[in-house]
C-alpha cells in the first residue's frame, strides 16, 4: 500500500487492488456526453487528484463575487459521472444563491476497484474541494456535501473519513454498508451485487478479503467519527421494495445509529419492521409537518445530537429543495 498525504489532513492509502485497476483506466469511462446540458456558466474542469496526480473531471461554477462564499460539493449517483444531468438543479440553485459549486467524477460508476468508495474516491472528492479553494474565495466554515443513492454513499463516507472539512452533509437514500447491499441485491437479483464483486475483489463472504474491502469502503465503518458535524439522512419509506426503489431503508437507519446517542438509536426489531412493512407504526410516526417535502409527507423524523433522519412518503428519490434548504439554514462551522 502507498500512503499519500492530503492537503485536507487525511492520509490516503491506495491498496494494490486499486493500483492494478488503474492500468485499465480509459478515457471512455470518464465521459457521458452530458456537458452540453449544463448551464453555460458551469464549466467542465480537470484537476489533479491528491492520490495519484491523475487529472479528474468535474463541473464547476464560481460566482463573480470576490467575497468568501459557501461551497456545495454535489456527488453523482451509483452509475453516474461528473456531468450527470440529474445534478443540474444543484448547480442552478447555487447560481441563484451566490454559492460556489463543484460536481466531481470520483472515478465514475461504482463497478470497478478504483470507484465505489475506494481511497481514490476519497482523495478525488477532497481534491475537488482544494481545486475550488484555489479558484475562488471559499468560506472555509461553510463547505457542504450532498448526494443521492451512490452519491449518498460517498457523502456519508466522506463525512466519516474527513469530518474536519464539512459544515454539513445531506444524504438521500444512501447505501451505507456494501456487504449488506451485496446480500440484498443478490436476493433481489439486481446488478448491484455484481458491481460490488467487481469493485471489492470478489463475493464478500463473512471475513473474506472482499468482505474486509467492503467494510473499508462503507460509511458505517467511519460514521462514529462524524458525530460533531451536522448530518441529515433521508430515505423514502418504500425504497428497497419492488416498485419503490433499490436501497432498503435499513441503510439509512443503521447510519443514523452510528451517529446517535444510544437512547436515540433504532432497535434491530424496529429496523426489520420498518423495512418489511414499508409503513411507520403509530409509536414512531412524525406528528408535525415539513412543507419542504411537498407531497412526500414526512412519516418519521428523529434527531440526536447533530444528526437527523427522515423517512418520507416515497421511494428511491431525493427532494432537492429540502436538502438544500436544510444545508443553507445551518450555522457556519465553529
Amino acid at each position: 500500500m502507498n500512503p499519500r498525504p492530503s492537503r485536507t489532513g487525511v492520509i490516503i492509502v491506495i491498496p494494490l487492488l486499486v493500483v492494478a485497476a488503474l492500468a485499465v483506466w480509459t478515457t471512455a469511462t470518464r465521459t457521458t456526453n452530458s456537458e452540453d446540458k449544463w448551464p453555460p456558466a458551469v464549466k467542465r474542469v480537470d484537476y489533479p487528484s491528491q492520490a495519484d496526480a491523475s487529472l479528474q473531471p468535474a463541473m464547476f461554477y464560481a460566482p463573480a463575487s470576490t467575497e468568501a462564499k459557501p461551497l456545495l460539493v454535489a456527488l453523482h449517483t451509483w452509475n453516474g459521472g461528473y456531468d450527470q444531468a440529474d445534478s443540474i438543479d444543484y448547480a442552478e440553485w447555487c447560481m441563484k444563491q451566490g454559492w460556489a459549486f463543484i460536481h466531481p467524477h470520483f472515478r465514475g460508476a461504482n463497478n470497478r476497484p478504483e470507484a465505489a468508495g475506494s481511497p481514490l474516491v476519497v482523495a478525488d472528492i477532497l481534491s475537488a474541494v482544494d481545486y475550488a479553494r484555489g479558484r475562488t474565495e471559499i468560506d472555509q466554515n461553510r463547505i457542504y456535501l450532498i448526494g443521492e443513492s451512490g452519491g449518498g454513499h460517498a457523502a456519508l463516507l466522506l463525512a466519516g473519513r474527513a469530518p474536519q472539512v464539512w459544515a454539513g452533509v445531506s444524504a438521500w437514500v444512501p447505501v451505507t454498508d456494501l456487504t449488506r447491499f451485496h446480500a440484498e441485491s443478490s436476493t433481489s437479483k439486481q446488478r448491484y451485487a455484481a458491481d460490488i464483486v467487481a469493485a471489492c475483489g470478489g463475493k464478500p463472504d463473512k471475513d473474506s478479503p472482499a468482505d474486509l474491502e467492503c467494510r473499508r469502503r462503507s460509511p458505517v465503518t467511519f460514521l462514529s467519527r462524524a458525530r460533531h458535524i451536522a448530518i441529515d439522512i433521508n430515505a423514502g419509506i418504500r425504497d428497497g421494495h419492488d416498485r419503490g426503489g433499490t436501497v432498503p431503508i435499513g441503510h439509512s437507519l443503521l447510519a443514523f445509529n452510528r451517529l446517535a446517542a444510544e437512547p436515540d438509536r433504532f432497535s434491530e426489531a424496529e429496523i426489520a419492521e420498518l423495512e418489511r412493512s414499508a409503513q411507520v407504526p403509530a409509536r414512531l410516526r412524525f406528528a408535525g409537518e415539513d412543507p419542504l417535502y411537498g407531497a412526500h409527507r414526512v412519516l418519521l423524523r428523529r434527531e440526536s445530537g447533530k444528526a437527523r433522519i427522515t423517512l418520507f412518503d416515497g421511494g428511491h428519490e431525493r427532494i432537492t429543495a429540502a436538502g438544500l434548504a436544510w444545508l443553507a439554514a445551518l450555522p457556519a462551522r465553529p
